[in-house]
């Protein structure tokens, strides 16, 4: 009886410690930002990567759109030169990936509402002024995401063209 009596004395009492541990851990504030900030931390960050990768994205795309338009430019300036305005093209930004693909192009047209429509040099235009020569400047680009999301494409091809009259 007498080992029964301390046995069932010193469950009671560990019973009694452990209730009133439970009790005081229930009330207890303590920790419980550093526990959120450890939830949300991969959230943010997949946010903050989400974001700066869209940024990006968005500024290899007008880099591309700039460089078509310095190589047309380029063809305003000085002519048509194939070699020139694919260099103009290459060295218009700091991309080192850009180029001029296809290659620049030289053709006669007329003006539409709808673009330059192509017809052989020496044409009469419909409104009586004789066809114009023209170029076609292209840029390319590859831009590579930071993280692969699974969900969208790992790489997106963004080209650019821009058309100009040369006379």
């Amino acid at each position: 009886m007498q080992i029964q009596n301390v046995s069932s004395r010193f469950g009671r009492r560990w019973l009694g410690y452990l209730a009133r541990h439970v009790r005081n851990a229930a009330g207890d504030q303590r920790g419980v930002a550093a526990a959120e900030f450890a939830i949300l931390v991969p959230l943010l960050s997949l946010m903050v990567v989400s974001v700066t990768d869209i940024g990006l994205a968005l500024y290899r795309k007008m880099q591309v759109e700039n460089a078509a338009q310095a190589g047309a430019q380029y063809a305003i300036a000085r002519g048509f030169d194939t070699n020139g305005i694919a260099n103009a093209v290459a060295s218009a930004t700091s991309a080192t990936n850009i180029t001029a693909s296809p290659p620049p192009v030289q053709f006669c047209g007329c003006p539409t509402s709808a673009g330059v429509s192509a017809t052989s040099c020496g044409t009469v235009c419909t409104g009586g002024a004789p066809a114009g020569t023209y170029t076609t400047v292209s840029a390319q680009a590859t831009y590579y995401t930071i993280i692969d999301y699974q969900i969208v494409a790992a790489t997106y091809t963004y080209t650019a063209q821009s058309t100009t009259r040369l006379q």
